[in-house]
């Protein structure tokens, strides 16, 4: 993404080469989701500020709350690896390794980098379609803080809240929100779903930093939080059809960091040693059922790591990193035929080295090239590479290219459940993609266009057989996506904005031989488009209106069930009565479009919200 229009401060990514760079000077494709844009969008949840990017589109199992997932270039789901503050949120405990975005609420970050394209090379086993990082602010000035709160349609209320301070040696930041809904049905109403479906999420986070001198800092940040959800199921006799249930989950999940940032060499070469750790604990429950507990599954990530960055020029510095990360996971699921089975149980260990030049030539190219090793103990070693190039062949034009290899390391259940497979490898992709971005009018235009091209091969898919446990994991599928990302962003006049992309993708089965080959892949429609309006009135008023269309797509890979395409239109406008209190609102999906993104799921219609923000 281009400079911001309004400021002309160039956006900062550190996402693509894992250390703050200008994103002119980066040659992977990227889009950064600012404060501002947040603020701006009034959504609720990171996913429908993702889904609002190109190339990425999103899916939910229902309302707030419902299994919630993303796909970014036509990747699998489970493809795309999420981080918070470079903090991998991947639950271990998941049969794919997957993200569940239902719970990861808009809390105010700083900015979300969304990275396109497999980044293993940097980032490790599952960055297939690309990463997602999601960054905190960091805590400085004299004491400050905010409260937001707003309800709407659904009886949908929200409380965020949070304050923080920073001195010469100590900065501090403490946050907190609370989100309820009664929801919709999960169960499509058109098809005769009833009961409201509701979900509650309470969440914390905290970060301190300790200056310790110049070249020595010591940090520690922790987020928590505790969703709550309804959904519905399948009827326990015939005819087992999809229908309105009692059932309702519950997601708890812990995200900590402890870190050590060491410099040398009058700050040419930084240091960093750090502690991650992630637990997740997932917990279904079935009131109507005389085995309540139907699903209950933990999954944990430790992982040690160390990066040095080292200036040897002002053209030329080097990245290497060691990490070690060990994997667990825990999950049963009891029944009224087995109310009592043994709970699997398994962890693996991965040991990684990574490095990477990054090179500036003649001040307008900017070159990477890396290369990383892994050793996973089940299913042995792997070996990732990228490069990328960025050329502003003219003060307003920029020329990117990037090729990258992405890994993603069989799952624990891939590997232990009783459809395990020790013998599985590593499912591997490669992908390049080249671009144009176009700076005009003192860049008060910038478009840009992308292509891409990606092969995944040796994936993992179930393979069904005759005798029990009726089949086994093995690496058998292969795909390609392909498209096409155009991108405008234009400050029309000193009030009046507009930003729009568009996505044409092609993505498809390419295993011969097998029934699904050239099929199209679920739940990628092979055309989305976003744009939005903006308007800044004189008074302290700013209006706008955004409208997200997504084409045609399968349910799955038999291609049996088309999801027809859908546009959405919404609202929203913002007052400000005085410099720190902020009133807002917003009308979401205005004509009440009625829309599927998984088959049976009901959606949101036309819904309303208003609120406040009060800093201070």
């Amino acid at each position: 993404m281009a400079a911001d229009a309004d400021d002309g401060v160039e956006d900062v990514v550190v996402s693509a080469n894992r250390i703050a760079q200008e994103t002119s000077r980066v040659g992977d494709s990227v889009t950064v989701i600012s404060a501002k844009d947040q603020r701006r969008s009034q959504k609720t949840v990171v996913s429908d500020l993702l889904a609002a990017t190109p190339g990425v589109t999103m899916t939910r199992n229902g309302g707030l709350g419902g299994t919630t997932q993303l796909s970014i270039r036509g990747a699998e789901t489970h493809h795309t690896l999420v981080l918070l503050d470079g903090v991998k949120l991947n639950d271990p405990s998941q049969a794919s390794g997957g993200f569940n975005f239902a719970d990861l609420l808009a809390n105010d970050y700083a900015q979300i980098e969304v990275l396109r394209g497999p980044q293993s090379t940097l980032w490790g086993s599952q960055a297939i379609g690309g990463v997602v990082n999601i960054v905190t602010p960091v805590p400085e000035g004299p004491l400050s803080g905010a409260v937001s709160a707003e309800g709407g349609t659904h009886d949908t209320a929200a409380l965020r809240a949070h304050a923080q301070a920073g001195g010469e040696r100590f900065a501090w930041r403490v946050g907190g929100n609370y989100l309820t809904s009664d929801g919709i049905s999960a169960f499509s109403r058109d098809l005769g779903g009833r009961e409201q479906d509701g979900y509650r999420n309470v969440g914390f986070n905290a970060r301190g930093i300790f200056h310790i001198s110049d070249n020595f800092s010591a940090e520690i940040r922790s987020t928590w939080s505790d969703g709550r959800s309804k959904f519905d199921g399948f009827l326990s006799v015939p005819p087992y059809s999809f229908t309105d249930t009692p059932e309702y989950g519950t997601t708890e999940e812990l995200v900590s960091y402890a870190g050590l940032n060491i410099g040398a060499f009058d700050g040419r070469l930084e240091n960093r040693i750090g502690f991650a750790y992630t637990d997740t604990d997932r917990h279904n429950t079935d009131p109507s059922s005389s085995v309540p507990t139907t699903f209950d599954a933990t999954g944990r990530n430790e992982r040690w790591e160390y990066q040095g960055t080292l200036r040897i020029n002002d053209q030329l510095s080097a990245i290497v990193g060691l990490e070690s990360e060990r994997s667990e996971l825990s999950t049963v699921s009891p029944s009224t035929f087995d109310p009592n089975p043994t709970p699997l149980t398994g962890d693996v260990q991965t040991d990684s080295a990574y490095a990477q030049l990054n090179a500036t030539l003649l001040e307008v190219v900017s070159l990477s090239a890396g290369v990383r090793y892994d050793d996973h103990d089940t299913f042995g070693s792997h070996t990732t590479s990228r490069a990328s190039a960025a050329w502003s062949v003219t003060p307003s034009t920029i020329l990117r290219a990037s090729y990258g290899e992405g890994f993603k390391a069989p799952t624990l259940y891939q590997l232990y459940s009783q459809y395990g497979n020790a013998n599985l490898d590593a499912e591997e992709a490669e992908s390049w993609d080249a671009g144009i971005e176009q700076h005009l009018f003192n860049k008060r235009l910038v478009v840009s266009a992308t292509y891409f091209d990606r092969d995944t091969t040796n994936m993992i898919d179930f393979v069904s057989t005759a005798t029990p446990p009726f089949g086994y994991y093995d690496n058998m599928q292969k795909t390609n996506a392909s498209g096409v990302e155009l991108a405008l962003s234009a400050q029309i006049t000193e009030h009046l904005a507009f930003s729009a992309n568009y996505t044409n993708m092609d993505a498809e089965n390419t295993a011969r031989g097998t029934a699904n080959f050239g099929h199209t892949l679920p739940r990628r429609p092979s055309e989305t488009a976003n744009a939005q309006l903006s308007y800044d009135w004189s008074f302290g008023l700013s209006t706008s209106v955004a409208v997200q269309h997504a084409g045609r797509s399968f349910d799955s890979i038999s291609n049996t069930y088309v999801i027809d395409g859908y546009t959405l239109v919404d609202l929203r406008a913002a007052f400000e009565v005085t410099d720190s209190l902020e009133v807002y609102g917003r009308v979401e999906n205005v004509f009440d479009e009625d829309y599927e993104t998984v088959r049976r799921y009901g959606t949101l219609g036309r819904a309303f919200y208003a609120g406040l923000r009060q800093s201070f």
